[in-house]
């Protein structure tokens, strides 16, 4: 390991803020590319004639397209947490798989008029940001120690933050781009600044603490094995098993609620009326200001009054305020199907909405993973958290699928396929709730957790 330089109790580690700076531009880089790609597939492959007749089912092959991307990305985390965890350490797996990550960009920008290479520019991209997302959340974690693990919860608050501001910086501009200079130019500018948080996670070298790799036999030992690596996956398991359906609900936001929004009046003001792929910045917004407003204000009120906001009440109730969200777009919806034009002010309410129920379960969902994990794991249950959103991204991509050709979920179209989902949240809710009072919770930060962290 190398050695941590001396810091105060107090202090952040000197490592941070070349991981919250890499953060924010790799960030930018995955929703820029990301806030313009469903209206994209639509226009320059799936309906490029603006046919009303093929809308339905070329927006659902593009959402098929996006979530299939997504639950990929999303997906390999899993196979690079073990590689960090078992063979190379984190910051080779992050270093190397970032340079790929460079690459996908390149090929997108390279094949805007090419299915088949900008496919492959896509599955690029997936291997390396899933590759190193999990190793860079766990790698945060690993820069505390137990004189400053007080302020590992604040420094998630901080990550989640950087994550914010890369997604709304990228969503506002990377779309004019589009509108303006083309494809090509909108695809490569993400990929610029793919580069730059490569080059700042680079520079931060000799700042981090780099945990060891376990060695292969003994990750499997000690994870599979008899002990406290097989308690903890049963532990979150649990836990993680009911968070797909909220990443169901959530990532229509990014591709469902864009498209929704090209049919909707857009203006906000008189003579303003955004891109329909810019109104999604709006719940990055109100996450930016909501993230602090929970972590340093309702969350210590609450516990001021005795009520202890545990990770599994933040988590609950998160879910049931993002089914909230979604009751809005599905009235929306059912506006349109009526031959409306409703006002995109609804979505601004519903994206105030989904802001705030997803982040008590993002920020709330990625402390747990960690301190929830033996220190030979935390790359595996960070991983296990972004398999959440994975399921729920494949979920929607098999919806989709079935909807472009006629199956079983095409009966769920208009606002019915919102409100399909508005069930569906309730069941899982429910089943959560007994699931959650049931459970006992072990944690693990160094080799005692302090006390702060425990509620």
């Amino acid at each position: 390991m190398h050695p941590q330089p001396e810091e105060s109790p107090a202090a952040f580690p000197k490592a941070v803020p070349f991981i919250i700076g890499n953060e924010v531009a790799e960030r930018f880089s995955y929703y820029g590319m990301r806030a313009i790609l469903p209206t994209f597939l639509v226009a320059q492959f799936f309906n490029p004639t603006h046919s009303a007749a093929l809308t339905v089912v070329a927006e659902a092959r593009a959402n098929d397209f996006v979530h299939s991307f997504a639950a990929l990305g999303y997906a390999l985390p899993v196979v690079g947490a073990l590689l960090a965890d078992w063979v190379v350490g984190k910051y080779r797996v992050i270093l190397y798989l970032s340079l790929l990550y460079c690459v996908g960009h390149a090929l997108l920008a390279a094949f805007v008029d090419d299915l088949n290479g900008f496919r492959l520019g896509l599955l690029v991209i997936a291997v390396g940001m899933g590759g190193i997302k999990s190793s860079v959340t766990a790698n945060l974690g690993d820069q505390f120690d137990q004189r400053n693990a007080h302020l590992l919860p604040k420094a998630y608050g901080w990550f989640q933050l950087a994550i914010d501001v890369g997604a709304a910086l990228s969503t506002a501009f990377i779309p004019e781009l589009y509108a303006r200079y083309g494809a090509a130019v909108a695809f490569g500018v993400p990929g610029l600044l793919m580069g730059a948080a490569t080059i700042t996670f680079w520079l931060g070298r000799k700042r981090y603490v780099r945990m060891p790799p376990t060695g292969l036999v003994r990750g499997l030992r000690l994870t599979f094995g008899p002990g406290e690596g097989r308690a903890a996956l049963r532990r979150v398991g649990l836990v993680f098993v009911f968070i797909p359906v909220l990443w169901a609900l959530y990532d229509q936001s990014v591709s469902e609620w864009v498209l929704q929004a090209a049919h909707l009046n857009r203006e906000l003001w008189p003579g303003y009326a955004p891109l329909p792929e810019q109104i999604q910045i709006l719940g990055i917004v109100f996450g930016i200001g909501l993230n602090p407003l929970l972590t340093y204000r309702i969350y210590p009120a609450l516990e001021r009054r005795g009520i202890r906001a545990t990770p599994l009440r933040r988590m609950g109730t998160g879910m049931v305020i993002v089914a909230l969200s979604m009751m809005i777009i599905a009235g929306v919806q059912h506006g349109l199907d009526g031959g409306g034009s409703p006002s995109v002010w609804w979505q601004v309410l519903a994206y105030f909405v989904v802001a705030g129920g997803t982040l008590m379960v993002a920020v709330t969902g990625l402390e747990y993973a960690y301190t929830h994990s033996p220190p030979a794991m935390k790359s595996l249950t960070t991983a296990l958290w972004l398999l959440t959103i994975a399921a729920g991204n494949f979920f929607l991509a098999l919806m989709n699928k079935s909807i472009a050709q006629g199956g079983f979920f095409a009966r769920f179209q208009g606002a019915n396929y919102y409100w399909f989902f508005v069930g569906l949240m309730a069941v899982n809710v429910a089943l959560f709730v007994l699931v959650a009072s049931r459970l006992t919770e072990k944690t693990y930060v160094g080799i005692e957790l302090p006390e702060p962290l425990l509620t």
